[in-house]
């Protein structure tokens, strides 16, 4: 049996067009990966699965402004993107950045937990900008391409800022150890 693999630019056209069941595979495919996306931010469990899913509704809500010639991924990271800000704008003290408690389910004794803990204090020392972009570029494998259409940034300016953003993470992170 031929089946035809249906790409996500294609599936959210069909969104735009009205089929909101073509949303479905989007949201089986991308799910997690949000959720992981914004658990990385804001370390706590039930706001990232809210979060998560406040991506799918505003996706929903403005699917006209998808455009033909759009790629999926990007266009959902800025969605998520606003998100993340918007609530971190209105709600959230800057220290919550700072609980490391909850990264790991893990024994707490374990040299990987003491690894994660102090990479997590040494990216919430980071500026905003500079942990959206390793977070977007390491953590969720975003081409410097994707990272630019997000941000409204030239590829060339991406790149260097993440490779600044890394220094100064590598930096924070070995003053810790």
């Amino acid at each position: 049996m031929n089946t035809i693999q249906l790409t996500d630019e294609y599936l959210m056209l069909d969104v735009r067009r009205g089929n909101l069941d073509a949303l479905g595979p989007l949201f089986e495919k991308y799910h997690v990966e949000l959720f992981n996306y914004f658990l990385r931010r804001c370390r706590n469990r039930e706001l990232s699965e809210d979060l998560t899913q406040n991506v799918f509704q505003r996706i929903i809500k403005y699917r006209s402004s998808f455009r033909d010639d759009s790629v999926f991924k990007p266009w959902m990271y800025k969605i998520a993107q606003n998100i993340m800000y918007s609530h971190y704008r209105k709600l959230v003290p800057e220290d919550e950045f700072k609980d490391t408690e909850q990264l790991a389910d893990s024994p707490e004794g374990s040299e990987q937990v003491l690894q994660d803990k102090l990479l997590f204090e040494a990216l919430s020392q980071l500026p905003e900008q500079d942990r959206e972009l390793i977070e977007l570029s390491r953590f969720q494998g975003l081409k410097y391409a994707e990272i630019s259409e997000i941000t409204g940034n030239s590829v060339s300016a991406i790149k260097v800022k993440i490779h600044r953003a890394i220094g100064k993470l590598r930096e924070l992170y070995f003053q810790t150890v």
